[in-house]
């Protein structure tokens, strides 16, 4: 989904460091998985190391705080620079998630979004581009290297529409959302296998940003401002694009040649599909997504 123009970003929630170690993360093992292999294969830093641009041609900055705050400063900034549409995309959840979770009676947390290039320290540990995006409980921040973009784009087939760049932040956000509803822990408690914790967890995850991208277009600045334009066909083919690429039998497929399900910690490709589908159309009701409710979440969604 493409930001409109005139809409302000507000990065007052969004850094570009972190600190501490230790705990776990959520939402970046199979991330992890995908660059710790290209990293082996192509013998050093798949990522080339430098900062990504939503457009081709554009260029960016080195990622840093003075940078994002002057550089994203309005919707035609996030449909330029892909940082900014990071920013963007943190603006537009928090203006859905805030109301949404007062229906619930729960108060909502703002997370801090950390956008990095390289590495940098979350209170669960090293943030880097061999873990890939992720949550951190402990800190309550969401940890994204932009240039993850370019290798789901390039080695796993995603699309470079923005909203497959853009369900990958609502993804992780949707982890703080977990947090919030005291959910999260339950992917610790049973962490691998098809019908696992873990995979639930992340189904539900992808649930949550199905929810978002169907209002996205609703929500507002503060100065009323809708940030995103109408959902298209496109939109949802580039999002579901994403989705199947982040899926574990065809990342098991692309790197080991076979799919292991007693290995899985997301989900199969398909079930990520549907979940976010589930998402949209669930009608904002945050129990359609409750994967604890189905036997089999790859292959069953909320009735």
């Amino acid at each position: 989904m493409s930001f409109n123009d005139n809409v302000q970003l507000d990065t007052s929630s969004v850094g570009t460091g972190g600190g501490g170690r230790g705990g776990m993360v959520v939402g970046g093992g199979i991330f992890g998985l995908i660059i710790a292999i290209l990293t082996m294969l192509l013998g050093g830093d798949p990522t080339g190391g430098g900062t990504t641009t939503a457009d081709p041609g554009t260029n960016a900055q080195d990622i840093n705080g003075s940078a994002i705050r002057q550089q994203c400063k309005t919707g035609a900034d996030a449909n330029k620079y892909v940082e900014c549409l990071i920013v963007g995309t943190v603006n537009s959840a928090e203006a859905y998630w805030g109301p949404e979770l007062q229906k619930y009676g729960k108060q909502f947390r703002e997370p801090k979004t950390i956008i990095y290039n390289g590495a940098t320290q979350s209170a669960c540990g090293t943030a880097s581009n061999q873990v890939g995006p992720f949550y951190c409980p402990l800190d309550e921040s969401i940890y994204i290297d932009a240039s993850f973009f370019n290798i789901l784009e390039q080695n796993f087939g995603s699309s470079s529409g923005k909203l497959a760049q853009e369900y990958v932040v609502a993804h992780e956000y949707g982890h703080h959302i977990q947090n919030v509803l005291g959910l999260l822990g339950q992917a610790q408690q049973d962490p691998q296998g098809a019908t696992s914790g873990a995979v639930r967890i992340e189904l539900m995850a992808d649930c949550f940003s199905g929810m978002w991208a169907q209002a996205a277009s609703t929500t507002k600045d503060a100065q009323g401002n809708t940030f995103l334009k109408e959902l298209t066909e496109t939109d949802i083919r580039d999002a579901l694009s994403a989705a199947s690429a982040v899926g574990d039998d065809n990342i098991q497929a692309k790197t080991q040649g076979r799919v292991t399900p007693e290995n899985w910690t997301h989900g199969s490709a398909e079930a990520r599909q549907r979940w976010f589908i589930q998402g949209m159309k669930s009608g904002n009701d945050i129990n359609k997504c409750n994967t604890f409710n189905v036997q089999d979440p790859n292959s069953q969604v909320v009735s």
